[in-house]
Formats: structure tokens, C-alpha cells, sequence
């Protein structure tokens, strides 16, 4: 099992650890509902050590980078980020990515932690000449500042400059005697939050750092879980695999079908069809929480399996997500149910909960 450069720190601090793709990580400190309630009121720091990183130099044309993700990365302005999917053959997610453009050839992918070997190997099988791909993962580090006061956390850190970075945009830092590191501002809480990327040799010194700040707490993988699914945001593994493609995920926002890549046929052709399966999101009237891989039944008949489940801090209610055969109506009673447990849940928009984004 993997252990991300701050393991130490982590049990210095009292965390609960436990596996996660592979990696050994911090799912608690404090408790997740604490850890949930501070990121969404103040400001938290989570380690992402575990995450996937690559640079890329190619023409994203010429290389048939392009034709490898379902975004079309060709009209990427500079410093701006891009999220997306690399599918197969079959129109199956292999993974969903963050893609950098740092100038007209130069790239990082920001992969999963679980896929990153295979993500690295449907690369270079598939780029052409003219390329060259490092796979950064073992000497970048990765921590997210997350919160509706993490901008005031790290313009004291950075200075001013902090206030210029929009959504989705990107820029480099200098700190720790000029050490450079690459800012982000994109986030899996909803809440205004950012990605620090730095050398490993100096992330222990920033986790210091960064906590200095008496606003500022750690947080580990628990609460990052409910964060994200009171958005609506899927997990690669869980949400998202490769028996299932963007449009039964519901996420046909980020492809784009004007140009090719790999999928796109058998895409379009499910968009003509129909799928199988479509995601569905579901609220409980109760605290009791649907969990991954629960039964999803409609007047007694399976209909689906839940693919993500927990109680919402933010909303008090047990909520969900999960792949359904046919269709229903926003309002939709369903039931879920895992051996002797029954919760009664109705179909809802997503995302559960709505942030105040500025």
C-alpha cells in the first residue's frame, strides 16, 4: 500500500487511515460531520498526494491527443482547465481528467489515483510521434484548500495575485525561497476552493504552513466523499466506469461531438437509441442513508443498484445516486433496500445541495 508524502503528519495528528486506489489516507480527524461542516462555513485542507499526474509535450492534433478525450482541447485558451473523459472503444469511461494547457504544446493530466497505470498506458498506445508523456506522480504533491474563506487563506500565503485566478484557470506561484508551484482553481466541494501543486520535498512545509492559519483545519477523504455527492459529482469506480458512458452518466456537457475521438460513433448511436441505464439522484425523507451497492426497487421490482450513498450533513437527509433501468419523473417514489434495511427515497435534480460560488 502507497503512502503519500504527509503519512506521518497525518498520524501525528490523530487520523484515521484507511486504504483508497491503492494509497493509504486519511478519511477522518475530527469526525467526518465536523470536517463536512468546517469546509463548507470556513476552510479545510485535504491531502490529494494520491492523485495522477502527467506532463504531456505534443500538438494535440498532430499527436492525436485530440482524438483521446472527449473535450476538444484544441480551443483551450492558455493557463485554463478543462475536465473531461478518455473512453474506449466502447464508449466506456476509462477515466475522468482534469487537462492543464500550460502553453500551445505543454499539458498536465490530473488522473485517478486507481487508473493512473492504465491511463498512462492507453497514452502511449495511442498517441502518435512527435510526443513526450513523464508520468510526475511519484515528485508532485497535491493539496486542496477548499472553502468559502480559502481565498483569503492563501492571499496571505501568495499575495494578490490569488484574487486574478478565475474558474477553471490556472497559474504558477513562488514560495519557500522562489520554489514554484501551480495554483488551480476548479474543486470537488462546490465550495470556492483550490489545488496546490508542488514538489514533494516542500509539501510538508506548505502543510505546515497552511495550518498556521487558525482557520484553517484538516480534512480527509470521509467528508471530501459527502462534499462531493451533496454536489452531485460522481466518482470515478463508483458513478463512473467502463460499463457505462457519459450519457447514461448524464454528462454529455462534456463531450464534444464536432470533432473526433475514440467512442464516438458508439456514442452518438446510444444518443440515437437511447440508454440502457441512466443515472438517477434520490433524496430519503429520513437520516438514514442509502450506501453503494444497495438494491434500487420500484414497487418492488430492481430497477437499478445505488453507486454512491451517505447522509448529507448539509440537508440532514439520507442521499444517493445510482443507475436505473426506464425512466422517472423528478418526484418519483423509489425504494432502496440491502437485506433487512428499507428507505423510502424520491427522485430529485441534482445537485442536492447548491453553493454560494464567488
Amino acid at each position: 500500500m502507497l503512502k503519500t508524502p504527509l503519512y506521518e503528519t497525518h498520524l501525528a495528528l490523530g487520523a484515521k487511515m484507511a486504504p483508497f486506489g491503492g494509497w493509504m489516507m486519511p478519511i477522518q480527524y475530527q469526525g467526518i460531520l465536523a470536517e463536512h461542516v468546517h469546509t463548507r462555513q470556513g476552510v479545510s485542507v485535504f491531502d490529494i498526494c494520491h492523485m495522477g499526474e502527467f506532463m504531456l509535450q505534443a500538438d494535440p492534433g498532430l499527436s492525436g491527443f485530440n482524438r483521446l478525450v472527449t473535450q476538444n482541447i484544441t480551443a483551450m485558451p492558455l493557463s485554463t482547465c478543462r475536465y473531461g473523459f478518455m473512453l474506449n472503444e466502447q464508449a466506456g469511461v476509462m477515466d475522468d481528467l482534469i487537462i492543464y494547457r500550460i502553453n500551445k504544446t505543454s499539458w498536465m493530466l490530473v488522473v485517478n489515483a486507481a487508473t493512473t497505470s492504465s491511463d498512462l498506458a492507453h497514452l502511449k498506445e495511442n498517441l502518435s510521434t512527435g510526443y513526450s508523456l513523464e508520468n510526475v506522480s511519484d515528485k508532485m504533491a497535491k493539496l486542496d484548500v477548499q472553502g468559502p474563506q480559502s481565498r483569503d487563506v492563501l492571499k496571505k500565503i501568495f499575495g494578490e495575485e490569488i484574487e486574478k485566478l478565475n474558474y477553471y484557470t490556472f497559474s504558477e506561484f513562488k514560495i519557500f525561497d522562489h520554489q514554484s508551484c501551480m495554483i488551480s482553481r476548479t474543486g470537488y466541494t462546490g465550495e470556492l476552493g483550490y489545488e496546490i501543486y508542488i514538489a514533494n520535498d516542500y509539501v510538508g512545509k506548505l502543510w505546515e504552513l497552511l495550518l498556521c492559519d487558525a482557520r484553517v483545519k484538516p480534512a480527509g477523504l470521509g467528508c471530501r466523499d459527502t462534499l462531493r455527492l451533496e454536489m452531485s459529482y460522481p466518482l470515478y469506480g463508483q458513478d463512473l466506469d467502463m460499463q457505462h458512458t457519459p450519457l447514461a452518466a448524464g454528462l454529455l456537457k462534456f463531450v464534444d461531438f464536432s470533432k473526433d475521438f475514440i467512442g464516438r460513433d458508439v456514442l452518438m448511436k446510444e444518443q440515437k437509441d437511447g440508454a440502457k441505464e441512466h443515472l438517477i439522484y434520490f433524496q430519503a425523507d429520513s437520516r438514514r442513508a442509502p450506501r453503494h451497492g444497495f438494491s434500487i426497487l420500484d414497487k418492488g421490482r430492481q430497477i437499478g443498484v445505488v453507486t454512491s450513498g451517505s447522509f448529507s450533513p448539509s440537508l440532514s437527509v439520507g442521499i444517493g445516486m445510482g443507475y436505473v433501468a426506464g425512466n422517472f419523473d423528478i418526484g418519483a417514489q423509489l425504494m432502496v433496500k440491502e437485506a433487512g434495511t428499507e428507505i423510502p427515497v424520491r427522485v430529485v435534480k441534482k445537485p442536492f445541495y447548491h453553493c454560494c460560488l464567488k
